[in-house]
């Protein structure tokens, strides 16, 4: 009796091992602000991305693919979710010190994939929230990414360009002085250090759009801080430190199922590149930071090479939104460009309802699985949670992820069409369904670039529009009036849409 439970036990541990086996590990490569036209399998000269280049070689590159929303939190919040984030008040763009916007507990692509049998790991920017309000930064910071789903996080708490400007390493901020403590505000000024306001002179980049509260490191940020000196990063290591954290999280889990969720600060300002890549490019600081992020996706895909699991390894490479040149700071970048044009044949970018703002680079490779190609598919980010709980052999709740879809086979190539609708968001809302995109009737909307902005950017219309895309891509003939047929019907399913809420 005894040889048989043994052997049953055996027969068992067998079996799960070859199930972990079958089951790729996991990684999203989350740029940030990184346009349709900056990557050169999507067109650009001037800029070299080589790695990346080389990922769409042996991958799947998309031409439609799309993140939720054209900006940072709700695009992330829509990612890591499965929801549109229009639908949650609160998933704006997020100053540094607010609370946690996704609820612990709920069902997240963390979550998903730890109940899978996932090791799971966040890298990076989160600008999601942390805590319930009120955060002590000298204690334990929590709820976090650990209590919707993460195993390990290291991370920024916001953005590069927002204080806190430290990293939380899980529940507590790394290498912080007792003797020094952090506060953080983002009303009135804390403490004696000198602002960009006050202090322009000891800017070693000059701030536009409200970037000039607290100098940290010569550079102006959204925000007061004070204290936490030993704590603070330093601009030009902070690709470096992100891929290292990165590297050491997939070597401590080569063994064994992983996921992890890599958010680059390239290409968002402050754009301060390290000293490999500073004048690398021929497009000033903007292209000498998308060259360091793809070092970063390099040094990835050499890890994977190195420990010999590239093969069962399904890498994204994707961003969070469209494209920005002038963005909160006089970097140059805009006399820069040198003709480089980073949303490609697209209209817009950041913060607009126009294409350029949600079409963003989105290469799948898995070498095991996926054959190299291209496919013009409508996929989006927020379907990452379906998708992956398919391809590990789990049902979602019923309440999980209302918008997001199964596309599994289309981010696999086995499939060329994927999505028949998705409603992009940048403050306002628009619909996709087949070649066909619909901005409808409405104020125009007034999107500030960030805090403290007044200029609005290009937006959505006065008028409702309804562009072709097939041979349109660029947004530039409105053709509703002579289709208004497919505008009302395409008008009455995005109000269906907005009113059922839920599109699953």
């Amino acid at each position: 009796m005894r040889k048989i439970v043994l052997l049953s036990l055996f027969v068992l541990s067998v079996s799960l091992i070859a199930a972990d086996a079958m089951k790729p590990n996991i990684i999203v490569l989350l740029s940030d602000d990184v346009g349709y036209g900056d990557i050169g399998c999507y067109g650009a000269t001037k800029i070299k991305t080589p790695n990346i280049d080389r990922l769409a070689e042996q991958g799947l590159r998309f031409t439609d693919a799309h993140c939720s929303s054209a900006t940072c939190t709700p695009s992330r919040f829509a990612l890591l979710t499965g929801m549109y984030p229009w639908r949650k008040k609160g998933t704006g763009i997020l100053p540094g010190d607010a609370a946690l916007i996704i609820p612990p507990g709920s069902t997240t692509l963390p979550s998903m994939l730890k109940a899978g049998g996932y090791t799971t790991g966040a890298v990076g920017k989160w600008h999601l929230g942390l805590g319930d309000g009120n955060v002590d930064w000298n204690g334990e910071i929590k709820p976090g990414p650990l209590e919707i789903g993460f195993d390990y996080c290291f991370i920024m708490p916001a953005t590069g360009d927002r204080v806190p400007c430290v990293y939380l390493e899980n529940h507590r901020i790394v290498g912080l002085d007792p003797k020094d403590p952090i506060k953080v505000s983002y009303g009135a000024k804390i403490g004696d250090e000198p602002t960009g306001k006050e202090n322009p002179d000891l800017l070693k980049m000059k701030a536009v759009q409200g970037h000039d509260n607290t100098i940290i490191n010569g550079i102006g940020r959204i925000g007061f801080m004070s204290g936490g000196k030993s704590t603070r990063w330093n601009d030009e290591e902070l690709a470096d430190v992100l891929v290292k954290k990165s590297v050491a999280f997939i070597e401590q889990n080569k063994d064994k199922p992983f996921f992890l969720y890599l958010a680059t600060h390239d290409i968002h300002v402050p754009r301060v590149p390290g000293k490999r890549y500073a004048g690398s490019s021929q497009c000033g600081v903007r292209g000498d930071v998308m060259q360091q992020c793809d070092g970063a996706a390099g040094e990835i895909m050499a890890t994977l090479d190195r420990l010999k699991i590239a093969d069962n390894t399904l890498l994204i490479f994707t961003s969070d939104n469209g494209p920005v040149v002038i963005d909160g700071y006089a970097d140059g970048a805009q006399a820069a460009l040198n003709g480089h044009t980073p949303a490609g044949p697209l209209r817009g970018g950041k913060y607009s309802i126009f294409e350029g703002g949600t079409r963003i680079p989105f290469i799948v490779r898995w070498p095991a699985k996926v054959k190299p190609g291209v496919s013009d598919a409508l996929v989006c980010q927020i379907d990452f949670l379906s998708s992956f709980a398919a391809l590990t052999g789990q049902t979602l709740p019923a309440d999980a992820g209302p918008d997001s879809q199964n596309v599994l086979s289309a981010l696999l190539g086995e499939r060329k069409t994927a999505r028949e609708t998705l409603v992009e968001h940048a403050q306002v809302t628009a619909l996709r369904k087949g070649p066909w995109k619909l901005v409808p009737a409405g104020p125009r909307a007034r999107v500030k670039l960030e805090e403290g902005d007044k200029k609005p950017r290009d937006t959505a219309p006065a008028n409702g529009q309804l562009y072709n895309l097939s041979d349109d891509i660029g947004e530039t003939k409105n053709v509703a009036k002579e289709n208004e047929k497919i505008a009302e019907e395409m008008s009455v399913l995005l109000r269906k849409i907005h009113e059922e809420g839920r599109s699953r």
